[in-house]
């Protein structure tokens, strides 16, 4: 597959052209990637308007995901989310609707807060079982009830899936229960842009989403901030029309052309013998993984490129567990007090895989642990989300935080999952939680 944007800058490189033009380095190495760091001259297009390379391109990356719409992000899902937010409320007031989007307590903060800028009305469903603030599990027949029960339906409903852990929901089933009622179907899916090229593809779009959001950068050799818009041919043609225009409204005007260049050459690499190396490369795993059983590990998640250990099975925190990964010069993505999870991409090397076994072939497992987090809550809303942002906050102690109302999104990266969000009351039971999650301290509103 071509790869415009980068044949560009390559030539552009090498005409040794005087740069009387954004940035200020002008070309001369510092970091080694300055001669492909340029801005808008004639000819490198403009990202949110593209005309030419850039807009062949991002066409070249549709065909690859076979979407009606792939549009380039270079900072990341977040801001495809607040896209996808706002093009939700537009398609919802273009037919005289008040927006309501109905979604899962795990979604990544930018959801949350690009509803509170945009004043979008979020009613939140909940985990059946407690594994956790990062996941929920999300069965269509228990949904296809809940919307059943409803006077009105949503807007749409959004799910994260993959999460945090690496359990994938059922899309496919999802999809077809929203077609039936009529809405919106929006993915985050954030840690999943690899799964349009397994063997069998698991992509959201494949399998019916109508919009969704990758995090190129998570899964796919880009750099960080590469990210994809991806709407279908099914979707309303408004996703289309608007989808510039609502990623422009909270874009950057100097996108990185080195993460355009990124996203372009991953178009190279995706479109030859990827989904090959990828097969192969997933059987390797699942050896490993297989191995790892043997010596009494436990996972969760049905991710193929994601590693979650149940540590607290093996007698271990998952901070603890992780923790002797760093001993071993072996970095972990994530880590709480009942997980840690590692992800895995083809550029992991056969010797980097080994390394890795051979670490948790000799770290001894201890006592099983039986504490469990404490049960996701469904805190009272006492403010509108999309007032509260806006309102004098003072931080205390999270012990010291029952019975006041929270003044932000209290939650770190990773997993940037909110535990209590602005608005909400703050009760015994969202107290423990944040306690067990490390949170010491808490915004609330000024009283």
């Amino acid at each position: 597959m071509k790869t415009p944007l980068s044949d560009f800058l390559q030539k552009y490189s090498s005409e040794n052209k005087v740069r009387f033009h954004m940035p200020g380095h002008k070309g001369k190495n510092i970091t080694g990637t300055e001669e492909f760091d340029i801005t808008e001259v004639d000819g490198a297009d403009v990202l949110y308007s593209a005309s030419g390379v850039i807009k062949e391109s991002m066409a070249n990356a549709a065909a690859l995901f076979g979407t009606a719409k792939t549009l380039y992000s270079t900072e990341g899902s977040s801001l495809s989310i607040r896209a996808m937010v706002y093009l939700l409320k537009l398609y919802a007031l273009s037919k005289g609707e008040k927006p309501e989007i109905l979604a899962f307590r795990n979604a990544h903060k930018s959801f949350i807060t690009a509803c509170a800028l945009m004043n979008t009305e979020i009613t939140w469903l909940y985990a059946r079982e407690n594994k956790g603030i990062t996941c929920c599990d999300i069965d269509p027949e228990e949904i296809k009830e809940y919307l059943e029960k409803k006077d009105k339906l949503p807007t749409a409903l959004y799910v994260t899936s993959p999460d945090y852990l690496g359990n994938m929901a059922d899309i496919k089933g999802l999809s077809e229960l929203c077609r039936e009622k009529g809405i919106i179907l929006a993915v985050d899916n954030a840690h999943g842009a690899y799964l349009n090229f397994l063997s069998e593809n698991q992509h959201p779009i494949y399998l019916g989403a109508d919009i969704c959001c990758d995090s190129a950068h998570k899964t796919l050799p880009v750099l960080t901030g590469g990210g994809y818009l991806h709407i279908s041919e099914k979707s309303p043609l408004l996703f289309r029309e608007k989808a510039e225009y609502a990623l422009s409204l909270f874009a950057s005007t100097s996108p990185s052309y080195l993460i355009l260049r990124s996203l372009d050459l991953a178009n190279g690499l995706l479109g030859s013998d990827y989904g090959d190396k990828l097969f192969s490369f997933i059987e390797r795993v699942e050896r490993l993984k297989e191995f790892l059983v043997e010596k009494g590990y436990s996972f969760v998640g049905n991710e193929p490129l994601k590693l979650t250990f149940e540590t607290k099975k093996y007698g271990y925190k998952g901070t603890e567990f992780a923790d002797y990964l760093l001993s071993q010069n072996i970095v972990c993505e994530f880590s709480d007090e009942d997980y840690t999870v590692i992800m895995i991409t083809p550029l992991n090397s056969e010797e980097e895989l080994a390394r890795l076994k051979k670490a948790l072939s000799v770290f001894p497992p201890k006592e099983k642990l039986t504490d469990k987090p404490p049960r996701i809550t469904s805190p009272q809303r006492i403010i509108p989300l999309g007032e509260c942002i806006y309102m004098t906050t003072e931080k205390i102690s999270t012990e010291m935080a029952v019975g006041r109302i929270c003044g932000t999104v209290n939650v770190s990266c990773p997993p940037a999952v909110p535990i209590v969000i602005a608005g909400e009351r703050i009760g015994e039971r969202e107290k423990d939680l944040l306690i067990y999650y490390g949170v010491k301290e808490i915004e609330v509103i000024t009283e």
